[in-house]
């Protein structure tokens, strides 16, 4: 058993590029080796910013033999009445280069079929190995992609060199005019030498003899050690940001973390602003005390040897004390105006070139949050009101252009400081929550009804210019943000239903009534496809999902919720089964086109007569116990009609040859299947 050692040295890949990278190197391969029937017992990728490297250990020298089946003709054509091959038999024997006589016979679904068995034997690995890892370097695929010189090879930046190795042994094959070897580079500045790599062994210790640090997770591992000592040493520690270890771990080579300082004055500013400052511009790590208040200190990773430390000390501190003076800057310039007095000039900031401006966005959220504040919230009306007209105005502010990462967090810190209403403050930054899957929901009613607006006039917008989500496409974050709302339905148990939110934000775009039919029936199947794998997320079953999908949207979610639990314990119960049978066989029976209305006088049968009586008695107590929100007394109460149902169905014919009598016993059926469907479609439970 050998191991083989692949490496394509490239320019700088963009941090963000790698980590999907590692994974499609290691699975592409052992893809490609399972697909060829060569063994292997490990298989591990790497990346730094301009390498990607795989190592395979235990890699079979030979493809394992192999059985290809291949089939003939049916029996019946290849063999006559006595047994005797026909033509069509020696035929296909013949090419597959057998005698008749090793012809076997198989049952299959279309009937019995010659086939046979080819035995082909494995071959070295060692000569697959040139064309495989050729297929394996093409078959990578990145975010973006790029041609260079005359070449019409795409690759995610040029490749400067390719090593291959199987054993000692080097793997030649060509890439665009770039021929493989057992030459690597370490460092780009620190050892920017080639050097020949003799044995895979030997390999990631070379490496890092020459300043680069191959495997991402030991890069990692020192750069989380590093933050903890150097925070340590002016007690504090590193503020958590996984993300931020992530890509500064792709950044570097050979990471060195290097602790600096700024002076306390900047502090004054809001730690959020200080930490993206750090962050967002130049990847620098913040830390906090243990009362989680900002030290002036940071920690940035330098790509060079500890010997550099204070050269890139002095470096990033110079960087960050130009950076926090633009971020006073635009901070005090905001700090001279009130955010209001941003509000006319939204109307010169254009929102999408075909719904106009941040003014006209402004006003369409305002309209809809104030009819939800109305159904919903009358009592703070006043303060949703001035919450939406401000939404947007921190947009405008020059802090949020310089971070527009910032975008309602600055809105809430220039409300705080012009003494707007708590509520109004705190909505402005919650207008933007949920901002991910598993992210905190607004805290406040004002922030949560303008979440709501804001969104659903996203949604209806866009959708309205044709714009909506297309496979894995979804420009504007449309999925995401209806998931936002529902969430935000379900969390906050408001009494309204997706349709009366869809029709608000459609009537606000002021559509002809065709058009906004149109439209909401549209947004409501949008929202119906995400509701289903959202509650499959939670654990529950697809049978209880499925059955109430199709009243989502007329029913408030918060209700949907309560309903789904009256019927996951129903299902338990033991009238369950007997009570579902009688269901679904109702559902079955009964056609979708329009029926007269039931004729008591038309009731003819003691059971459908029975039957008809259980019905009026229950219709109105499951009317009041639905009101109630009492479900599963609902189910149980429907449930008692099993009997009467079955007892129906055993002694009537209800495709009767008379056409009225068969008419109003559909009625009847028809009248049933109403009532219980009020809860949930039960034909589509299991």
């Amino acid at each position: 058993m050998n191991n083989l050692l692949l490496e394509i040295g490239t320019e700088e890949i963009p941090a963000r590029f790698l980590t999907d990278a590692i994974g499609q190197l290691r699975e592409r391969a052992e893809e490609i080796l399972n697909n060829h029937y060569i063994e292997f017992s490990d298989v591990r990728s790497y990346a730094t910013p301009r390498r990607l490297a795989l190592i395979v250990k235990g890699l079979s020298p030979f493809q394992k033999d192999t059985v290809k089946e291949i089939t003939g003709p049916p029996v019946k054509a290849a063999f006559d009445s006595d047994g005797k091959p026909t033509r069509a038999a020696i035929g296909f024997a013949s090419s597959q280069g057998v005698e008749v006589s090793e012809l076997k016979v198989k049952k299959t679904e279309r009937g019995e079929y010659v086939f046979v068995e080819i035995k082909q034997k494995g071959v070295e690995t060692v000569t697959l190995l040139p064309d495989l890892l050729k297929r394996l370097i093409l078959s990578l695929h990145f975010p973006k992609s790029m041609r260079w010189g005359n070449s019409n090879l795409r690759f995610v930046r040029p490749i400067h060199w390719i090593l291959a190795l199987y054993g000692n042994e080097i793997i030649p094959f060509e890439i665009d005019g770039i021929k493989s070897d057992n030459i690597t580079k370490g460092h780009r500045f620190l050892s920017p030498a080639s050097f020949v790599i003799r044995e895979i062994n030997s390999y990631i210790n070379l490496l890092e003899n020459n300043y680069v640090i191959v495997d991402q997770d030991e890069r990692r591992r020192i750069i989380k050690e590093g933050l903890s000592r150097l925070a340590a040493s002016v007690t504090g520690h590193v503020i958590e940001d996984e993300e931020l270890i992530e890509t500064v771990t792709h950044l570097v080579e050979y990471p060195v973390p290097v602790l600096c300082q700024f002076q306390d004055e900047y502090l004054r500013l809001p730690r959020e602003l200080l930490i993206t400052v750090m962050k967002d511009h130049q990847k620098y790590f913040a830390i906090e005390d243990e009362e989680g208040r900002l030290k002036n200190h940071l920690i940035v990773v330098s790509n060079t040897k500890e010997a550099n430390s204070d050269v890139i000390r002095k470096g990033a501190e110079r960087v960050i004390k130009a950076r926090f003076e633009d971020a006073v800057f635009y901070y005090e310039e905001d700090l001279k105006s009130p955010l209001s007095s941003h509000i006319e000039a939204l109307k010169r900031v254009i929102f999408h070139e075909r719904l106009g401006s941040l003014y006209d966005k402004t006003e369409r959220v305002s309209k809809v949050a104030l009819r939800l504040s109305e159904m919903l919230i009358p009592e703070k009306r006043a303060l949703i009101e001035r919450a939406a007209w401000l939404s947007k105005t921190d947009l405008l502010t020059g802090v949020v252009r310089e971070f527009p990462e910032l975008q309602g967090l600055m809105g809430k810190y220039y409300a705080i400081k012009d003494n707007e209403d708590s509520e109004v403050s705190e909505a402005l930054l919650e207008q933007y929550l949920p901002a991910h899957s598993g992210d905190r929901l607004p805290s406040t009613e004002t922030g949560s009804i303008l979440s709501i607006a804001d969104r659903i006039d996203n949604i209806v917008s866009f959708f309205d210019l044709g714009l909506a989500p297309t496979g894995s496409e979804d420009p504007f974050a449309l999925r995401r943000q209806a998931l936002g709302i529902i969430a935000i339905l379900i969390e906050k148990g408001y009494r309204i239903t997706l349709r009366e939110i869809v029709t608000m934000a459609s009537e606000a775009l002021c559509l002809d009534e065709e058009k906004r039919d149109r439209l909401t029936q549209d947004v409501l199947n949008f929202f119906e496809q995400r509701i289903g794998p959202l509650l499959e997320s939670k654990g529950i079953e697809y049978d209880v999902i499925d059955s109430v999908i199709p009243i989502a949207r007329d029913v408030p979610l918060s209700e949907i919720i309560k309903r789904i639990e009256a019927i996951r314990a129903f299902k338990g119960a033991e009238a369950y089964k007997r009570f579902l049978l009688s269901v679904k066989r109702i559902r079955n029976i009964i056609p979708d086109i329009e029926i007269p209305p039931l004729m008591e006088d038309l009731l003819i049968e003691p059971s459908e007569k029975v039957l008809y009586t259980d019905l009026m008695n229950i219709k109105p107590l499951v009317k009041s116990l639905m009101r109630q929100e009492k479900f599963f007394a609902t189910l149980e109460l429907l449930s008692t009609m099993t009997e009467s149902i079955d007892r129906f169905f055993e002694s009537v014919l209800v495709m009767d040859k008379r056409d009225k009598i068969r008419l109003n016993r559909l009625s009847l059926l028809k009248d049933i299947w109403a009532t219980v469907s009020s809860v949930a479609d039960m034909s589509r439970l299991s």
